[in-house]
């Protein structure tokens, strides 16, 4: 029997995800035989094909078929003007690894516009992960500017602030949000917005031209909760009254509402507002961020999305989508 040769395609989208699965996942050659079925020594030529192809540097550089269907169908279904799609990472690992690189490249994308630009941060994970990522450029055309509040619940600055992490690696004029992430009550938030300081940060932020964000859950891991900002019983509460998820602190609904609740009294920082001229890229990956990511794509809460594969396919694959 005559064997039908393997398609160059084919071919490169095995050596990318070799290569992905072994710079970016840490897994060995034998895990990553047993992960894609094949022998071991296929393995060991599909990672050494895709650095000598130069498919890997620091980032992957071939986008795999798979993930180019997935992010023209998700921008398809959701209305997205951009949407980056990378390949998942095997259950149980954290899948913030497998996006950071995409999410870096989406936000040095903007950097490199030499037009001077506001550029809005969230906080997180995810978006502490991207900024690491990122290479050292010089942007002083640019502002950068913080969505969220940068105090913390004991007072000090929070674990998962970015913004001066990337203004050092940047370059470029930067705005803290000098308030809490969440106030102790509505009266305190709006004593902090009474500052002549607080209210041209949050205008810069409000009036910016790109915003990216990272995507919180609204579960038993709940960011809020765990570096906390809600109590259990806060927490519980948000749940009980349909809480699907957060951005910047603002917590939405499962049709991505924002909710008449305490809790959005006492944000420190901007909202995200759906349906704006603005660019406005949002980051998250993983099964805890489907329900929030379900939501947020129904509201429209933005218009761009930095996601991996098995997360793109449960949406998509979700009828309450």
């Amino acid at each position: 029997m005559t064997s039908i040769p393997e398609q160059p395609v084919q071919v490169e989208d095995e050596a990318a995800r070799a290569g992905w699965l072994y710079y970016v996942a840490g897994m060995t050659q034998d895990e990553i035989a047993r992960e894609m079925g094949l022998s071991r020594q296929r393995a060991q030529r599909l990672v050494s094909r895709a650095v000598n192809d130069g498919l890997v540097r620091v980032r992957l550089q071939h986008p795999l078929s798979a993930c180019l269907e997935l992010e023209s169908a998700m921008i398809r279904r959701f209305g997205l003007s951009r949407c980056r799609i990378a390949p998942s990472l095997p259950d149980g690992m954290d899948q913030t690894a497998t996006i950071a690189p995409l999410a870096a490249a989406e936000i040095e994308r903007v950097l490199r516009r030499e037009d001077p630009l506001t550029i809005a941060l969230g906080t997180g994970r995810t978006m502490r992960a991207a900024v690491e990522e990122m290479v050292a450029m010089d942007c002083d055309q640019h502002k950068i500017v913080s969505l969220n509040g940068t105090i913390g619940a004991d007072g000090a600055g929070t674990s998962y602030d970015v913004i001066m992490r990337i203004s050092n690696r940047v370059r470029c004029h930067h705005y803290p949000m000098p308030v809490p992430v969440l106030c102790d009550s509505a009266e305190e938030r709006n004593a902090f917005y009474g500052l002549a300081p607080v209210q041209r940060v949050a205008e810069l932020a409000r009036q910016a031209d790109e915003v990216f964000v990272g995507l919180g859950q609204v579960s038993e891991s709940a960011p809020l909760m765990l570096d906390g900002f809600l109590t259990a019983g806060e927490l519980a509460a948000l749940r009980a009254k349909g809480a699907a998820g957060e951005i910047a602190g603002w917590v939405f609904d499962s049709q991505g509402r924002y909710m008449d609740h305490d809790a959005n009294d006492r944000v420190g920082g901007v909202r995200v507002e759906p349906d704006t001229e603005q660019n406005r890229t949002c980051f998250a990956a993983g099964p805890s961020k489907v329900t929030a990511l379900r939501g947020a794509l129904s509201g429209r809460l933005f218009n761009g999305l930095v996601t991996d594969e098995k997360t793109a396919r449960t949406v998509l694959d979700s009828p309450s989508a």
